[in-house]
Parts: C-alpha cells; sequence; structure tokens
C-alpha cells in the first residue's frame, strides 16, 4: 500500500513539473467525462419533461389512430402517412355507452393548417376540426363565450373558438367574440376563446382554431375521414377492457374478422409513457456512447505525451535502474502518470459537468418547464470508471517501453 502511495505521489511531482502540458494532456479527458455526464443528465431532465406533459394530458386517455401498427411500434399515420380508414360516424359508435360503457366521452378530430385573416391582420395556424366532446376528454377551457354544441358539430355552420395565442396575434387587446374572421376565404363568426394552456405532450393547445368537425371536412380540408379519436375512461382500471370494447366495435364497423387485418390503433396513455420512454433512454445512452468517443482521442493524446516523457527522461530511467529499480519499478511509475492524469482529468470533467447540467435545468425552470435536475451516481461511477480504464489502456504502452529500456544505452541517452 505504501508503494502505490509513494508511486502517486512521485507521479503527481512529475505531473507538476509540466503544468501546462499535463493540463492540456487531461483536456480531452475532461471534455469526454464531462460531455457523458451532460448528455445523460440533460437526456434524464428532458425525458422527465415529456414524460410530465404526457401525464398531464390524463393517465385515463386512450387514442385511436388510423393504420394498423405493431403493439410496441408508432402508427403509420405519425409517421406523416396519409390514412382514411377512420370516420366520424366510428367516434360516434364508440361515444355510444351500449357499445364502450366504460367510456365517459369521446373527441374527433380532423386536422389541418390554413391562413386566417381579420381585417389586416394574418396569421398562419393549426385548423382543429372537432366535437363537442373536445372540452370534457380534453379538459379544455373557454375563457370568453362558448364552445359549439352538438348539433352545431354535425352541420355546415361557420364558427370557430380560438385559441389564445392566435387570438392575441389576430385582435391584440381588442375582443374577438362577435368578429367576423377569413379562413380560406370562408367567414367565420368567433363565438369563443379557450384559456391559455401552453404546449403539452409536442402539441400547442394555444395555437389553433377549433371548429365543428363537419365544417371542417367539407368546407375547409375537403376530405370525409378523421385523423384521430381520443377517449377517456371512467377509472384506470378499465382501460384494458375498454381498449378491447373499442377494437371490438371497430372491427365489426370495419368488417375486419382477422385482428391481423386492423386499419386502426389503439394506445392508452401508459402504453405511449412506455414507448416514450425506451425511446428516450435508447437515444440518452446512444448519445452518451458517442460524446464517450472523445474519451478514446483523449486516450491517445495521453498515450502520446506519455511517449514524449519517456523519450524526454530516458537518462532519469537508465539512472533509476543504475541504482536498482526494476522493470516493475518504471512500468508502475509511468502507469501512475497516466491513471493520475486520467483521474484528475475525469474528477475536472464530472464537476464540469455537473455544473453544467445544473445551469441548463436552472435555465429551464426560468422557462417554466419542469425538467428535473437528475445526476446519476451510476453515471459518475461510470465516467470515473472509464477515465482510469483509458489511462491504464493508453499508459500501458509507452509504461512498457520505459520499463524494458536498456539502463546502459539510457545512460549513454542525448
Amino acid at each position: 500500500m505504501l508503494a502505490v502511495v509513494s508511486c502517486f505521489k512521485t507521479a503527481s511531482q512529475a505531473l507538476l513539473l509540466n503544468k501546462l502540458r499535463s493540463f492540456l494532456t487531461m483536456l480531452g479527458i475532461v471534455i469526454g467525462v464531462a460531455a457523458v455526464i451532460i448528455i445523460i443528465s440533460v437526456g434524464a431532465g428532458a425525458q422527465s419533461l415529456i414524460l410530465a406533459q404526457v401525464k398531464s394530458l390524463g393517465t385515463n386517455l386512450i387514442g385511436v389512430l388510423p393504420g394498423k401498427s405493431e403493439e410496441t411500434g408508432p402508427p403509420a399515420s405519425v409517421m406523416g402517412i396519409v390514412i382514411t380508414t377512420l370516420t366520424y360516424d366510428d367516434a360516434m359508435a364508440l361515444a355510444d355507452k351500449n357499445n364502450t360503457p366504460y367510456i365517459t366521452s369521446v373527441v374527433a378530430y380532423a386536422k389541418g393548417v390554413a391562413t386566417v385573416n381579420w381585417r389586416d391582420h394574418s396569421v398562419d395556424t393549426n385548423i382543429s376540426g372537432t366535437t363537442n366532446g373536445y372540452l370534457e376528454t380534453e379538459n379544455g377551457e373557454v375563457e370568453v363565450g362558448r364552445f359549439f354544441n352538438k348539433d352545431e358539430e354535425k352541420s355546415l355552420v361557420k364558427i370557430a373558438v380560438l385559441g389564445s395565442q392566435v387570438k392575441k396575434d389576430l385582435f391584440g387587446e381588442s375582443d374577438a367574440v362577435g368578429q367576423k374572421i377569413k379562413i380560406k376565404k370562408e367567414a367565420f363568426e368567433v363565438i369563443g376563446v379557450m384559456k391559455k394552456r401552453g404546449t403539452v405532450a409536442f402539441q400547442n393547445y394555444d395555437d389553433q382554431i377549433f371548429v365543428p368537425i363537419s365544417t371542417a371536412q367539407k368546407l375547409l380540408l375537403g376530405v370525409d375521414h378523421i385523423n384521430l379519436i381520443r377517449a377517456k375512461i371512467d377509472h384506470e382500471e378499465h382501460i384494458d377492457q375498454a381498449i378491447a370494447d373499442v377494437k371490438r366495435v371497430l372491427r365489426e364497423r370495419h368488417d375486419i374478422t382477422n385482428p391481423a387485418d386492423d386499419d386502426f390503433s389503439v394506445r392508452s396513455a401508459a402504453q405511449a409513457l412506455d414507448v416514450i420512454t425506451q425511446i428516450t433512454n435508447a437515444l440518452k445512452y446512444f448519445l452518451a456512447a458517442i460524446a464517450a468517443l472523445s474519451l478514446v482521442v483523449g486516450g491517445i493524446g495521453i498515450m502520446n505525451i506519455m511517449l514524449i516523457a519517456v523519450t524526454e527522461r530516458t537518462r532519469e530511467i537508465g539512472l533509476r535502474k543504475a541504482i536498482g529499480a526494476t522493470n516493475k519499478n518504471i512500468l508502475s511509475q509511468f502507469l501512475a502518470e497516466a491513471i493520475s492524469i486520467t483521474l484528475i482529468g475525469g474528477i475536472l470533467g464530472m464537476v464540469l459537468g455537473v455544473l453544467i447540467s445544473l445551469f441548463i435545468s436552472t435555465g429551464a425552470h426560468l422557462l417554466s418547464y419542469e425538467w428535473d435536475f437528475i445526476i446519476s451516481p451510476a453515471s459518475i461511477v461510470l465516467a470515473l470508471s472509464i477515465s482510469f480504464l483509458v489511462g491504464l489502456v493508453f499508459g500501458t504502452y509507452p509504461a512498457r517501453r520505459a520499463s524494458h529500456l536498456d539502463p546502459i544505452e539510457a545512460l549513454r541517452y542525448e
């Protein structure tokens, strides 16, 4: 034990003789370790943000999308493929208590993008053709005016409810209710303004205009299909049964006898959370592995500098061997120097990574994001372990080369 302490003490003295070179040598390790910790921490924080936003939608929701998918894969419709297998009547069938007793409310969507005009103001925004069940299912709130009713959703009435951001962009501080706006050259009366909600699960609820679904399909989008159905379940323990009911109803309506031929996908919020967790974990560790490559670059730099050190200290090595130092003593000495560089670099990188991660988390909180500051003990142990291994692996060759020098030849070296 005393020999090991003495070895590292001597190594520290050797490194202090060339402070600038030692610092520049360990810089690659500092950056690599900091990058690994930052990526893992930021990845965990981003994951907590995404999961919190999905949970805020409600864990008792299920979604129905057009197109078949594997149980753990995304539906084809979310990949940008237009699929027309879901209809408004499908949504109404799911809202029927006789078909789905555990579903309390259903909302259907037909979505698009359009330019909206009011006087000399215009804005490009999302058009959400939807149903009266939107408020109950999505926990939406009208701040001013009203939402459209059941009769209006089935008619071609030209009325609209504005998201808070659209109202601000078009009308500023002026009253919007009762005003006429133009969507794709069609005049719509504003009957309400939604309460500000922000972005939840990648969707900006404030940057959209709600119109009755039939009006959106026939007058604005020119389609007969819908893009999405969401349903609220009375209790979480009934979600599995509710999903089974939804599949049964849709298979009957679409004349599907073999489940392998399903032309729709049903997902619960819990399943969505699992998929998101798997994707974000894979991405987080992939990026951490890429960042760890900088440690290899740093290790090559260490090996290069240690080879230079061996050359510079050839006469010293010869002198030590002449007064009794063994090959093992020389090997241990140079290995201790390489490991000291990487461990000190690892510690500095760890501190830097933690501070930058804390700064990012604090900034996200100031922007009102639910971003957790997460530093995993495993990431600290992993980073320092890799630092030690880098020093051991890339310091071995220079150390062996130094230990095998012939003492006589080394003493003669100029």
